[in-house]
């Protein structure tokens, strides 16, 4: 029988999580772009690697990540389990609508 582990491993961290699905646009990439790009706003992160300019079911996404980096949060993040937000986008997109 296998012990168990008392030091369970940690959760992976979220900045490889994949924020746009249509482009391939990581949370990492995202949050960095707008720390150093700054955008105004949250349609500009469009210039990075056109997140969000796909199916739309990113945009959401989006506006949070850059509305955590605008107000300085130290470690910005969805907090969404991967599976979870792929799942949620197939029904999106099942579902016709369009942000």
């Amino acid at each position: 029988m296998a012990e168990e582990s008392t030091n369970p491993t940690p959760p992976a961290a979220s900045d490889d999580v994949t924020v746009c699905l249509c482009f391939h646009v990581s949370e990492r990439k995202v949050v960095n772009y707008c720390r150093r790009e700054k955008p105004a706003v949250a349609s500009l992160i469009s210039e990075c690697l056109s997140a969000g300019t796909g199916c739309g079911w990113c945009v959401p996404f989006l506006k949070e990540l850059h509305r955590q980096v605008r107000d300085g949060v130290s470690e910005p993040g969805l907090r969404i389990n991967p599976g979870e937000y792929a799942s949620q986008r197939a029904d999106y997109r099942k579902s016709g609508q369009r942000s």
